[in-house]
């Protein structure tokens, strides 16, 4: 009964019946016709024209993303316990060649334009400091929390108005945009955002993430550094089916949606242990030492997340049967 990651989630039928369709002969590389199809049908959902690059992981979107907006010198303004701060082993500094990462505050990891203003007024514009060129945020937060369109417009005109670019880690996108109900473009191209890492391993895909430029322009020069950073992959075919069959029939909120589900299930079993909100599919509670070795002993499968913390993420395939038995657990202890 595991619930330390979605990361550990199989693949939905959809993702594999469109591996095996794209298991014919192609063009290598991205020349073959599920890659040429991305741009169109990213466009369509985002109602705005849309470069879609596909790449293996979030690491690569969220990395390749900022190398985009954010030159060598730049700094790069982040929460604290982003996802590219805490969990990338520096590939951010390694795929821009060094831009800095300017750490702001903010309660559940979601910053505000007042945190964001904290960082990048303090900075003396002048050759001895770095300068910020971008901001990045993460929805749903590193916490589960889901940015609203109005919290992202509110950070995107900063963005405009200083000059600095704007990108969203979506690892779980499909999650939070399932939770606040909104259009994707909305919080996204419509808020001011520039670029996004749409998230689809998370989220039912197996091994395909989509990055997605509001400004196409930016595309032609990441499509070269995706190859020199080793991630053009020679079947692309794979990868760009799998993006393709997440969007087909809304495959991609009806996962998030049923992830979300499980969570709300056991946010509601014990909501008195609640560290934040629930969201998305994730759920932080408080647990003694003694409480969390019960639950494991019972063969639950879950994170520490800090001391007397821990951290439960439903997938999308655990259903109401494959939850409730973690719930009636929480509500016994």
């Amino acid at each position: 009964m595991r619930f330390f990651s979605d990361n550990a989630a199989p693949a939905c039928p959809e993702v594999l019946a469109a591996l095996t369709a794209a298991n014919v002969q192609d063009t290598a590389y991205d020349g073959d016709r599920w890659s040429a199809a991305l741009d169109a049908r990213f466009s369509e959902l985002f109602g705005t024209d849309v470069a879609a690059l596909w790449v293996p992981t979030g690491t690569a979107a969220n990395c390749l993303a900022l190398a985009a907006l954010c030159p060598p010198h730049g700094g790069i303004v982040c929460h604290r316990e982003a996802h590219i701060q805490m969990d990338e082993a520096g590939a951010p500094e390694f795929y821009t060649h060094g831009a800095k990462l300017l750490l702001a505050e903010g309660a559940g990891a979601k910053l505000t334009p007042d945190a964001v203003l904290a960082v990048i007024d303090a900075i003396r514009p002048d050759v001895h400091q770095v300068q910020p060129h971008a901001i990045s945020i993460t929805n749903a937060t590193e916490y589960g929390l889901a940015y609203t369109p109005d919290e992202v417009a509110a950070i995107g005109a900063l963005a405009r108005a200083r000059g600095l670019g704007l990108h969203m880690d979506g690892a779980r996108f499909a999650n939070a945009v399932a939770h606040v109900g909104c259009d994707p473009a909305d919080v996204t191209w419509r808020a001011g955002v520039d670029a996004l890492s749409f998230g689809c391993v998370k989220n039912g895909g197996m091994s395909a993430e989509a990055l997605l430029f509001f400004r196409p322009d930016l595309a032609a020069a990441t499509r070269i550094r995706r190859k020199r950073a080793g991630h053009l992959q020679s079947k692309g075919r794979y990868l760009a089916a799998q993006l393709l069959a997440m969007l087909d029939d809304s495959v991609w909120l009806r996962n998030a949606r049923a992830a979300n589900a499980g969570a709300a299930a056991l946010a509601r079993a014990a909501p008195h242990r609640l560290v934040h909100p629930v969201e998305a599919n994730e759920m932080f509670v408080r647990l003694s030492a003694a409480e969390a070795a019960a639950l494991r002993a019972q063969g639950f499968d879950f994170y520490d997340w800090g001391p007397g913390e821990a951290r439960f993420v439903v997938a999308w395939d655990q259903d109401d049967a494959a939850v409730a038995p973690l719930a009636d657990a929480l509500a016994a202890l």
